[in-house]
């Protein structure tokens, strides 16, 4: 246990933490006659939609004229997350708030994206997921909600400060243009001509602030937010007072993280121990990397004619790594499935039948990303070494 610090009694309790919150929304939502959430259903923008309905419903800050809680489902979230996000949404429906929910497009869908067009798993240095999963169907959505307002609207996130060193460098620079503050709520105000201006309510708030709300406050009040906190890696043994893992999360066997703690910690809880197959989904993404699964460009140049800097790299899955990865993906779902059925859980769908006809019929129309045609080498094929003067060292036994 931490020794207390001579500036523990500083630290904000999750009342006063709660005053501050309402604090912010009771001035900066008297600005916007209308209120949207953007809801992840990752612990802090579930505790901000619940907290919000909360205020409103017990007459602590004023009710807008309108408050959209919009939730982008990326079909790839842990499934105690995606059951206690669709949980949450009934509830706000049930008290009357605007639900919405938005997938992304289907050729944008995360299977569709690489087996169907063959882009290879994303990585923190080709990190097509998140803008193609989540960003811009909700950017299509806060479009759509502008022409039907009229008006620019108050757009809430769930951001806090101590979620990660470069977050925190994002918040303080941003303090200091474009009329940001970050003191009661973090405001970022926008150009006139954009759709919304942002706060972060709860930007103050403390991890076990979160907490607190999430496993004890929201629950009493009807909210089914105690999933979230078993996937940030509550005890399972219970709803012990224990301090929950500061795990992050990310999509189901997320291929940008180095260990992928969070489905770890639910296939260890109860009720959740059928989702162990699932483990084999990032050995998989790596599997895909490798250059006997892709092709590789020879000789490439740009489009002045001249060859191109880097030689030989890379590219899309080649047609039978399509295939071939494809069946053990449903090999996957299969497992799971039939596990779920043994003990009367919930089945999950990681490609459901829209999707793998669409994957079928890009594979059948051979499609590829842009600039490249199928007809390039495979990566495993051994290749003379291409220089920029366009000579080769070539290969002591050649096999072009």
């Amino acid at each position: 246990m931490a020794s207390p610090t001579l500036f523990e009694d500083e630290r904000l309790t999750l009342a006063e933490s709660i005053e501050l919150s309402a604090e912010s929304l009771r001035y900066y939502g008297s600005l916007y006659p209308h209120w949207v959430i953007a809801f992840s259903g990752g612990k802090d923008s579930s505790a901000t939609v619940t907290l919000v309905a909360h205020l409103i419903e017990t007459g602590k800050i004023p009710q807008p004229e309108c408050l959209t809680v919009i939730y982008a489902d990326t079909r790839q979230e842990l499934p105690p997350l995606h059951a206690s996000a669709l949980g949450i949404l009934q509830e706000l429906k049930r008290r009357r708030f605007d639900t919405r929910i938005v997938y992304p497009k289907l050729d944008h869908r995360f299977f569709v994206y690489m087996l169907g067009r063959g882009v290879p798993p994303p990585s923190n240095t080709f990190r097509w997921c998140t803008p193609k999963l989540k960003i811009m169907s909700m950017e299509q959505e806060l479009e759509t909600l502008r022409q039907e307002r009229g008006n620019k609207f108050l757009w809430m996130t769930g951001v806090r400060i101590g979620e990660s060193a470069a977050r925190d460098r994002r918040i303080a620079l941003s303090c200091s243009k474009d009329g940001g503050e970050c003191g009661q709520g973090w405001f970022q105000h926008t150009a006139s001509e954009a759709v919304a201006d942002i706060l972060a309510p709860l930007i103050h708030w403390r991890i076990c602030n979160v907490w607190d709300w999430l496993m004890f406050e929201a629950p009493g009040l009807g909210f089914p937010t105690e999933e979230v906190a078993l996937v940030y890696g509550m005890s399972s043994e219970g709803n012990e007072a224990e301090e929950p893992l500061n795990l992050r999360t990310g999509c189901i066997g997320c291929p940008l993280v180095q260990e992928d703690r969070a489905l770890e910690t639910v296939i260890h809880s109860e009720g959740w121990e059928h989702l162990a197959p699932l483990r084999k989904l990032r050995p998989l993404y790596r599997e895909m990397k490798k250059p006997q699964y892709r092709l590789r460009k020879f000789r490439e140049t740009n489009n002045d004619g001249k060859l191109a800097a880097k030689q030989g790299r890379l590219g899309p899955l080649h047609l039978e790594a399509r295939q071939y990865f494809l069946a053990q993906i449903l090999e996957i779902q299969q497992k799971v499935n039939t596990a779920a059925a043994a003990s009367n859980r919930p089945e999950i769908s990681l490609i459901n039948s829209e999707e793998l006809a669409r994957i079928h019929a890009l594979i059948d129309a051979n499609t590829w990303p842009e600039k490249w045609d199928g007809t390039e080498y495979h990566g495993d094929k051994l290749l003379p070494q291409v220089f920029q003067d366009g000579s080769e060292q070539l290969l002591l036994f050649d096999e072009i």
